[in-house]
């Protein structure tokens, strides 16, 4: 595909995602099992096929045949891949091998047996169904593969438990992509009426929820599986939320080109570009964000999730922006304007000036990113401390916190509450496999998975006996000021910081490598002695 672009700046841009979409094609190939003769030819599971560390398939993992099918076709002076006959058989061998080991409803499992889980059913899919309109391949049995799978998620998988916006959004694609591989109108139809459900859940900020709320950087995987279902059927009903959540995200593209955090309702730093591209002709505001994120990719600002399961979302991501860039680049939208912006849904704040952004999570207990002519002054994670006889809290957790705005001035006001975590011991672990093999395996995943989203990431912990207090001034980005409070006579606290890169709800594609990661915690042990014998302090911590 040849675009004509507008400057030799502008293809250097584009090249960015070529390079670092590429970049990623050795470990695609590295991870899937290459042997003709082996039962699991195909599988892009290493530590399944490879290691035997797990004794079931990811079925999310077969989302990587779409890597691979993107660097055959992609046309580049310096492409290796193109072409190779190699690279499209096992694309062929991926797909083959999804279909032997998918349940016998077409659902595929992702972090356990009989799991049948929605998201690693759609992302496979999709991945499958692209590759195979791409590669122009024709087998039936693929067909009908494509066909159980899509049946199973227009059902089942649509439903699934907690609020996925952007699951919801893949399945749209999913049953649409599927329509172009079959010609079947039932497919379309089915697209049609699951768009419709989504759409329903769009808030009229433009964003749309992901479990607990807003997270911008799930918001950008909806942006683009809508972005790509918007390009293939031309569903105007499409187009103006598209454009509402490309404005709505756009506040959420820092001044160094990284993105989202740990202040979104999942805590992801997550920038799909190609849909943004897609967008870019009816968008200036689609643009100028992708360009501040291609300058964030050019000086390593992005955040990086390269782990087995994870990087393949970006690999062919990145591939797909350099095939489909928007050459007509637009002349960007005016700035935003300065001052303080409120989104009252989604409960989030956002500070923009010639100097200074920011922007606060309300509905964390104030979790927030200051940046100061462009750098990244301070990662605010919240408080993160032990009490002295033993037990761990934060202030970071999705709850009912009161916050008052007054001008450029914030005040956040609420409990802390208690830490927990969840790892398996060699007996928990059998007993877990115990129950997928015997009774989970003839049960709804959305039961299993719905025990399974209270225990690990919605349900809220317990409050202890703390009080905070946090003033943050937007004005000038100088400092917030803490006030802490023990409510309990027999407490101590013997550790505290605010941490400036921790998470506390279980989310898979929380925790990548980004430029927080290298911010110290705040260590607030010269207030401890006050504030354990007066039993409050305040005190104020500079943004620096």
């Amino acid at each position: 595909m040849n675009i004509k672009l507008a400057s030799p700046e502008v293809e250097k841009l584009r090249e960015l995602y070529y390079r670092e979409g590429i970049s990623y094609l050795p470990k695609v190939l590295e991870l899937v099992d290459k042997n003709r003769l082996s039962p699991t030819y195909g599988c892009f599971d290493r530590s399944y096929w490879h290691y035997r560390t797990s004794d079931f398939p990811c079925g999310m993992a077969q989302e990587a045949v779409l890597a691979l099918a993107m660097a055959y076709y992609l046309q580049a002076q310096d492409n290796p891949y193109q072409g190779q006959e190699r690279i499209s058989e096992l694309v062929v061998a991926g797909i083959d091998f999804a279909r032997r080991s998918s349940h016998a409803d077409g659902s595929c499992d992702d972090y356990f047996p009989y799991e049948r889980a929605a998201g690693a059913t759609a992302f496979s899919l999709y991945a499958f169904t692209e590759s195979y309109l791409l590669l122009g391949l024709k087998q039936s049995t693929h067909v009908e593969f494509f066909e159980r799978r899509a049946r199973y998620l227009a059902g089942s998988g649509f439903r699934e438990s907690g609020i996925l916006s952007n699951h919801k959004a893949l399945i749209v694609l999913c049953l649409y992509n599927t329509f172009l591989v079959t010609q079947n109108p039932v497919w379309r139809d089915q697209a049609k009426a699951r768009l419709e459900a989504l759409l329903n859940l769009q808030s009229e900020e433009g964003w749309f929820p992901e479990y607990q709320g807003c997270d911008p950087g799930y918001l950008t995987f909806t942006v683009d599986f809508l972005a790509k279902y918007f390009s293939k059927s031309k569903d105007d009903r499409v187009r103006r939320p598209l454009l509402a959540a490309i404005e709505f995200s756009s506040h959420f593209m820092h001044p160094d080109g990284s993105y989202g955090g740990e202040y979104g309702s999942r805590n992801t730093f997550h920038f799909m570009p190609h849909g943004y591209e897609l967008m870019g002709r009816d968008s200036p505001i689609a643009i100028r964000t992708v360009n501040q994120f291609l300058r964030g990719m050019k000086n390593g600002t992005r955040s990086y999730l390269d782990d087995d399961r994870i990087f393949v979302h970006y690999a062919y991501n990145f591939l797909q922006a350099y095939r489909d860039f928007c050459a007509e680049r637009k002349e960007p939208a005016p700035d935003q304007p300065e001052g303080v912006k409120y989104f009252e849904k989604a409960k989030l704040a956002v500070k923009r000036s010639r100097r200074f952004y920011a922007v606060v999570s309300l509905a964390k207990g104030g979790v927030g990113k200051y940046y100061k002519d462009g750098v990244l002054s301070l990662s605010d994670c919240g408080l993160v401390g032990e009490t002295t006889d033993g037990k761990k809290f934060t202030s970071q957790m999705v709850s009912d916190f009161q916050w008052e705005i007054r001008g450029e001035q914030i005040t956040i006001s609420g409990s802390c509450y208690a830490y927990r975590t969840i790892l398996f011991t060699p007996f928990r672990f059998i007993l877990f496999r115990l129950f997928n093999t015997m009774v989970g395996r003839f049960l709804s995943p959305n039961f299993i998975r719905s025990v399974i989203q209270r225990i690990a990431i919605t349900r809220r912990p317990k409050k202890v006996p703390i009080r905070f207090k946090k003033e943050i001034d937007l004005s000038n980005l100088d400092w917030i000021r803490y006030t802490l409070d023990l409510e309990d006579s027999g407490i101590g606290i013997k550790e505290l910081w605010v941490g400036s890169d921790p998470t506390f709800i279980y989310v898979a594609t929380s925790q990548p490598y980004q430029a927080g990661n290298l911010r110290p915690w705040r260590d607030l042990s010269e207030h401890l002695d006050t504030l354990n014998t007066k039993r409050t302090v305040t005190f104020q911590i500079p943004i620096s």
